[in-house]
């Protein structure tokens, strides 16, 4: 499970944004203190770590800073300031993204997992998901149902890895194209129905029907 480390001094950003990680199954560390934030870092050994500009005492571009010292592991600012001066900084200090604030949460979501893929090669062979006896296994790109094995596009990887996040929920066709927009890769109308097509038909060679279902007029959901 992959850990994420949020440096946020505004306590009510950092509880919705730790709850919403939480419930894509990410591992969350909370920083709530701001005298010894590398300590913390170095402790917790995250995988990625979403940073407030404005903290107290230091800023975060000074942590920033500190931490790239160390590591190089995916930093994404949080922060109200709108200036190109401070996106600037931000990468110039080591930075991987800037998401100014306010922000959509589907659109951090899907920043993390995409940094988190281009930066991680996924040799952890038990980073996977299980459904129905059909387990997708994230560190490969490959979904096994019995003996019977397949690879997955990038495209149908994001899908998948979707909707077994959220079993038992509609998802609706806005979502997915809606997170496949934010991992910059563009999907129109059609071809999300292309790829969740071709996604099925693997599915089903495997020998697993109706894996993902069609709810008309709401999108798509794995019971």
């Amino acid at each position: 499970m992959f850990r994420i480390m949020i440096v946020e001094d505004d306590e009510k950003i950092r509880t919705i944004v730790a709850e919403t990680l939480r419930k894509w199954q990410y591992e969350v560390i909370e920083v709530s203190t701001f005298e010894q934030i590398l300590d913390e870092f170095i402790a917790g050994q995250p995988h990625l770590v979403l940073l407030d500009v404005n903290l107290p005492l230091f800023d975060g571009f000074y942590w920033c800073q500190q931490i790239r010292s160390v590591s190089k592991v995916p930093i994404i600012f949080l922060s109200s300031r709108n200036q190109n001066m401070d996106v600037i900084m931000a990468i110039n200090m080591g930075a991987d993204d800037y998401v100014q604030k306010p922000f959509d949460l589907d659109v951090l979501v899907a920043k993390v997992s995409a940094l988190l893929r281009r930066n991680y090669t996924y040799q952890d062979e038990s980073l996977q998901i299980a459904h129905r006896q059909l387990i997708f296994h994230i560190s490969n790109s490959t979904i096994q149902y019995g003996e019977l094995t397949a690879e997955v596009t990038r495209n149908e990887f994001i899908i998948l890895q979707t909707m077994m996040r959220n079993i038992g929920k509609i998802i609706s066709r806005d979502d997915l194209m809606h997170v496949l927009w934010n991992d910059e890769q563009f999907m129109d109308d059609n071809t999300l129905t292309v790829n969740v097509n071709r996604l099925r038909r693997k599915i089903s060679m495997l020998g697993l029907e109706d894996f993902i279902v069609t709810r008309k007029g709401m999108g798509y959901i794995i019971e």
